[in-house]
């Protein structure tokens, strides 16, 4: 079984990311809100932790190996918690987190379903059967991801310059997702730290979208 892939990060669509491992290209499922993020990082090396299962086609007469990639161990083993709910397979699991699982775990921890009602394809009856099924387990197991997500919250934090908070404003009011637009905002401050001002700022991240999209 494969439990992990670091190569070359090739090309990635609306559901599947290409790693080139060698000479060998993975297709890999991910979750729908990794795929903003992950399309920042064509052409660079990545590590992605490996779910890798067999899906049936063809009422079961055929097996096809599948994989599922996600940014670390914990986040694959919420993954496999969340579609031990009843009703959600893997592939409704992986259009319906369209949130970060750090997202997505604390809205369960917080037994917040309203916030669940807001997936794709997570109606109140299923998004109450998640916060049933899965609080306390959430809350015992998976504390560090309901905490946040490392650089984002480090960014969204009191210490962040008032010019990057009004970049991510700026780029949220622009239509951008709020976690694109902070990884966005990230990697420029992290390019050049000279850069400073909120529109200086919006337009470098503008730049550096159009040159992975």
């Amino acid at each position: 079984m494969i439990s992990s892939l670091h190569g070359e990060l090739r090309e990635v669509n609306e559901q599947v990311a290409t790693i080139q491992v060698g000479p060998i290209g993975y297709d890999v499922m991910l979750p729908a809100g990794d795929v903003g993020r992950l399309r920042l990082a064509i052409g660079q090396p990545v590590d992605l932790t490996v779910l890798h299962y067999l899906e049936s086609q063809s009422n079961g007469a055929v097996f096809r190996p599948r994989l599922i990639g996600f940014a670390n161990d914990v986040e694959r083993s919420f993954f496999e918690l969340f579609t031990s709910v009843k009703g959600i397979g893997y592939r409704k699991a992986l259009r319906a987190l369209a949130m970060p699982m750090s997202t997505v775990a604390r809205a369960i921890a917080e037994r917040d379903a309203d916030t669940l009602r807001a997936l794709p394809e997570i109606g109140k009856r299923t998004a109450e059967t998640i916060v049933l099924d899965l609080a306390e387990k959430v809350e015992q197991d998976f504390a560090v991801l309901c905490g946040g997500d490392g650089a984002h919250t480090e960014l969204e934090g009191s210490a962040v310059p008032d010019g990057a908070r009004d970049a991510i404003t700026v780029l949220v009011q622009l239509g951008e997702a709020r976690t694109i637009a902070v990884e966005l905002v990230d990697r420029v401050r992290r390019a050049d730290p000279t850069i400073t001002d909120a529109d200086a700022l919006v337009a470098a991240a503008l730049r550096l979208k159009d040159t992975v999209t």
